[in-house]
């Protein structure tokens, strides 16, 4: 792919985003493969550095904020007719509660996710405070009247120890992964923004 394949390509992916920012992205990709091809690097060569267009288009949309972006699709192109501004008021009570409904939806989803890392956190607590429990009352049994109920409610407790410690890596685990997600959600909310409509 030359240069101005690359450039027609990551504008036509990058359609949807506001001009003044896809414009800016354009010229400084233009520059950098113009300053590559002076320092002796063919231009096929040149944008093979830079990636395949899908990665550098995700690259922009994640670095632009998703307000300008949201901003830039319903700002109207052109001036709106009366009847427009009449049909968009007399629609407000429909529009304005589906909007606020899909919000609320994405941010429910995403409280959900987070709540099932808390349950599991909550969970690793239980077991953690069973064990503890279980050790301490098994160890008065022990040493007082019962020693063989002390050693069977000790075991109990060491088996809650070792679920615990299975159930951390577990936590840990799911707390990465859901903090590794936030970012791509953002991406994909982004993304939704920046496909231009089919004419």
């Amino acid at each position: 792919m030359n240069k101005q394949e690359f450039i027609l390509n990551l504008k036509a992916k990058l359609s949807g985003l506001p001009r003044q920012e896809v414009e800016e992205r354009l010229s400084f990709y233009s520059e950098m493969l113009d300053d590559k091809t002076e320092e002796g690097l063919k231009e096929e060569e040149a944008v093979a550095q830079l990636g395949s267009v899908d990665e550098v288009a995700s690259q922009i949309i994640a670095d632009i904020p998703l307000i300008k972006i949201a901003t830039e699709k319903i700002k109207p192109k052109r001036r709106l007719k009366a009847w427009e501004i009449v049909l968009l008021a007399l629609g407000s009570p429909i529009w304005i509660s589906l909007i606020i409904t899909a919000f609320a939806v994405i941010i429910s989803l995403y409280v959900s996710i987070w709540s099932a890392v808390v349950a599991l956190w909550a969970a690793f607590g239980a077991f953690v405070g069973c064990a503890i429990g279980c050790i301490a009352v098994g160890t008065v049994f022990t040493i007082g009247t019962n020693a063989l109920t002390g050693l069977a409610i000790i075991s109990a407790g060491l088996v809650c120890a070792g679920l615990a410690i299975f159930l951390f890596f577990g936590c840990k685990a799911a707390t990465k992964g859901v903090i590794a997600l936030t970012p791509q959600i953002a991406l994909g909310i982004k993304k939704c923004f920046a496909v231009k409509e089919k004419a």
